[in-house]
């Protein structure tokens, strides 16, 4: 694939967090005295960052509605969530099979590497470490790494900036139509996962230039010209 730049989403891309996630939201829940989810169920809440996620185990359904909380109710959630995330980030999280070993091989052959995930920030360098993925990437943003986060285009418009390389030389990867409307607002091309957390939806409805059932698979088809 005649691109320089390769940016990846995370959770449901290169890593499945939702044990991690769903245990942290159940506690969350269970501290504020309110009924708790089974994993499937919060799996769909996934991959709009931490607030929303919080807002919908809060409502316990994917549309929160205007007027059904308050700030101060989400805020104290969320921060309730925070800690408990804090203190099992990453016990139950694993990557996805050929993940490993398909960074080391895209980075061996010359592509930059860069991530846009939705997570906050503050749990994303243990997370890498935990892998040994933190000299990989180039470039790290998270949710609140800036003002907006995907599907607005700014976070991958701001590592190509930070890159020097023009959306045109890029490729966003993921799991969600967050990822694949990021890129497509970038003007870049996308290329879907479709094991990810897609809130049932299949990732092919959403038209990315291309879209694979495994990472080696994307590997693969990345590398077809590097042979």
């Amino acid at each position: 694939m005649d691109k320089q730049l390769l940016i990846f989403d995370f959770d449901g891309t290169l890593i499945d967090s939702v044990p991690d996630l769903a245990d942290a939201t159940n506690a969350m829940l269970t501290t504020l005295g309110k009924e708790t989810y089974p994993i499937e169920t919060i799996r769909n809440w996934i991959g709009n960052g931490s607030r929303l996620l919080v807002e919908r185990a809060l409502v316990g359904k994917v549309k929160v509605l205007e007027g059904e909380l308050t700030v101060e109710e989400a805020d104290h959630a969320e921060q309730i969530f925070f800690d408990a995330y804090k203190n099992l980030s990453g016990s139950k999280t694993v990557a996805y099979p050929d993940v490993d070993n398909g960074l080391k091989k895209l980075k061996d052959a010359g592509y930059t590497l860069a991530l846009v995930t939705n997570k906050p920030i503050r749990f994303v360098p243990k997370i890498l470490q935990s892998f040994g993925w933190q000299d990989l990437f180039s470039e790290v943003l998270g949710g609140d790494s800036l003002s907006t986060k995907k599907p607005d285009p700014a976070p991958l418009l701001h590592v190509c900036e930070a890159l020097n390389v023009s959306p045109e030389q890029a490729v966003m990867i993921g799991d969600s139509k967050n990822d694949i409307l990021a890129g497509q607002n970038a003007n870049m091309d996308t290329l879907g996962l479709s094991y990810g957390y897609n809130y049932g939806q299949d990732i092919r409805e959403l038209n990315p230039t291309e879209a694979f059932d495994g990472f080696a698979d994307l590997v693969t088809w990345i590398m077809r010209d590097k042979a």
